[in-house]
């Protein structure tokens, strides 16, 4: 249907959607859980028509699948993560994204390094939630480690919400 459409009229469609991109290091623990609880949040709130989740990662290896133990971790938690693919995070996705939320001070700095011009929508997920701190990495860690961080991140996401969402414009 969208391309019966005029290329003017599905281009206004496009830009009014939002996008939030989480960062990590290879996009294959925090980040796609961040994005995946992030998802499920939007959609319980009616707006998955105007705000995209999607995650990067700094040093990632494009095309592989989240960790098993992230799967593992968001699947008791009714969330699917199965079909996350990694991707390397490039100029495009910073330049499409209306806030980028990082896990890390290293990812912000490795942002500042590559393409300074994003820097003002760069921020920790924690920030959003009052605090600053980084999210720790539970790579190769007991499927306890990684539950912890995912009560992180849902803590995160529920808290600092309402800021994320004023600060890409879209009302609750």
């Amino acid at each position: 249907m969208e391309a019966l459409l005029p290329s003017f009229v599905r281009r206004a469609t496009y830009t009014t959607m939002k996008t939030i991109l989480f960062v990590c290091t290879a996009n294959i623990c925090r980040s796609p859980m961040a994005a995946a609880i992030m998802r499920q949040r939007i959609a319980q709130m009616g707006l998955a028509d105007q705000v995209r989740v999607i995650s990067a990662g700094v040093w990632a290896e494009g095309d592989q699948s989240a960790s098993a133990n992230a799967i593992t971790t968001l699947r008791q938690r009714g969330i699917e993560l199965a079909s996350h693919r990694s991707q390397l995070l490039t100029p495009e996705l910073l330049a499409e994204a209306a806030i980028i939320l990082v896990m890390e001070e290293s990812h912000r700095r490795s942002i500042f390094y590559a393409a300074p011009q994003h820097l003002a929508k760069v921020y920790l997920l924690t920030e959003m939630a009052g605090r600053h701190e980084d999210v720790d990495d539970p790579y190769g860690g007991p499927l306890t480690l990684y539950g912890r961080t995912a009560d992180l991140l849902e803590s995160l996401i529920d808290t600092g919400l309402p800021a994320i969402l004023k600060r890409i414009g879209v009302a609750l």
